[in-house]
């Protein structure tokens, strides 16, 4: 992972969202921090505000607070209490559980996003699908904001709509499309910083929980040079 090992002396904060659901985002966050993990002596931390990640990285359900509880908080509670909900993943991962569905106090989106933008480890945040509250606000103040889309008109037109523009595009390429990368890149004025195929193997693999275990290598060579 030649770009990312040259970023490991700088915090890296990557954000990978989506403008539609069914897109790929929780793969896609999930295949990169596995990569960075594996550049990093001191692993990866990945932090889900989309919900998914614990399923495809095989941990169980979460049963305890996790980020949407710490959002919710407010003062309350200090920003240090942050580390204390990290649970080990595997290949290297630390991860940030999405927890509860709680309204983020006010402010607190903003301390999220640079707590995790001072973390000495490269942090990838899967802001899921629509771009909305803490999800929104790390978008936007990412070293990298990668989208993360298949070549459809829907999804392009709202990602047109979205309020961030991303840094880069994730395209998740599927057979019989018409559209393809360049006319991505026409329409969001953004480059495609990789290009991954619908494989069933990439399904099997999420699916059995063991996507960051699992990764292929024709993967981890597209989303080589990705942030």
């Amino acid at each position: 992972m030649e770009a990312f090992s040259r970023a490991l002396g700088v915090d890296v904060l990557i954000a990978c969202w989506s403008a539609k659901g069914g897109s790929g985002t929780t793969v896609v966050s999930v295949a990169l921090a596995a990569c960075l993990a594996r550049s990093s002596p001191t692993g990866a931390l990945l932090a889900d505000l989309g919900g998914d990640v614990p399923a495809v990285i095989g941990l169980a359900d979460p049963t305890g607070p996790g980020l949407g509880e710490w959002l919710g908080s407010g003062e309350a509670v200090p920003a240090d209490a942050l580390g204390r909900l990290e649970v080990t993943g595997p290949a290297g991962l630390a991860v940030l559980c999405a927890g509860g569905s709680v309204p983020p106090a006010p402010g607190r989106a903003e301390v999220l996003a640079a707590i995790l933008g001072a973390d000495p480890r490269p942090v990838v945040v899967d802001c899921g699908s629509g771009l909305h509250g803490a999800g929104l606000t790390i978008a936007a103040s990412a070293s990298a904001s990668l989208l993360v889309i298949r070549p459809c008109y829907l999804a392009l037109r709202l990602a047109v709509q979205a309020p961030v523009r991303p840094s880069g595009v994730i395209l998740v390429r599927e057979a019989g499309r018409s559209l393809g990368r360049g006319d991505v890149e026409q329409v969001l004025g953004a480059p495609v910083r990789a290009e991954l195929d619908v494989d069933p193997a990439i399904a099997r693999a999420v699916d059995a929980g063991l996507w960051p275990v699992r990764l292929p290598r024709s993967v981890q060579r597209a989303l080589r040079h990705a942030a």
